[in-house]
């Protein structure tokens, strides 16, 4: 499903030339569990967002069912993410202003849907992450692993084919930490979506059908 290919990105910094990734080669199978594990710095996060399209690297590509996603301008990299990829990070970025139903449904208005269907679908996220019951509640209003549960939802409304989740749980205590990962192996297991999870969580990363490490610039299999 996934293809990267000679993937690498470099950053010049005083002048200096830093090659956070070199020459990455990858591929990733519909419904496969990755976890990408490295040091601060190794460049796991780059690699996420270069693999999402948040990101461009400077040589090579990612293919996604044989489509190369850098081909197109940035609008067309915006609409491939809305539909295809669903993003959950260390820290759930929520709109404190707006409700947890509010703040889930935005992708789905972003892409046109109508305010009425949105509001249906986000209902429906929510309700598959257990917050059925929050769904007026303002992120100040919820605790932080339902302010996690709330950003899984919203990165699943659109029902995308992938999810990149970046350290997930490092915002968390261990026993919240591990209803996130249920939450985001129960999604794999019912919806067959394909998961990449960037942690330092090794028990996490023994969940996940492939562990990946990051490291001098080069990835390989652990």
């Amino acid at each position: 499903m996934i293809t990267v290919e000679n993937l690498t990105k470099i950053f010049i910094k005083d002048n200096n030339v830093v090659e956070v990734l070199k020459g990455i080669d990858l591929e990733i199978a519909s419904g496969e569990t990755v976890a990408v594990l490295g040091v601060s710095g190794s460049g796991k996060t780059t690699f996420l967002q270069i693999v999402g399209s948040l990101d461009r690297p400077t040589t090579g590509t990612v293919y996604y069912d044989g489509v190369d996603i850098f081909s197109g301008d940035e609008n067309m990299r915006a609409a491939f993410r809305n539909r295809r990829i669903g993003f959950v990070f260390q820290f759930h970025h929520l709109l404190p202003e707006f409700t947890a139903q509010e703040n889930v449904m935005m992708p789905a208005l972003i892409s046109g849907m109508s305010r009425k269907e949105a509001l249906i679908k986000a209902e429906s996220a929510l309700t598959d992450v257990e917050l059925g019951d929050r769904l007026a509640h303002k992120p100040g209003e919820l605790s932080g692993g339902e302010q996690q549960r709330v950003a899984v939802a919203r990165a699943m409304i659109m029902e995308p084919a992938v999810l990149l989740a970046d350290e997930p749980t490092g915002n968390l205590d261990t026993a919240t930490g591990q209803i996130i990962e249920e939450l985001l192996l129960r999604l794999n297991g019912e919806r067959g979506t394909t998961l990449m999870i960037v942690t330092h969580n090794n028990q996490l990363a023994r969940r996940m059908s492939r562990t990946l490490g990051l490291k001098d610039g080069t990835l390989r299999e652990l």
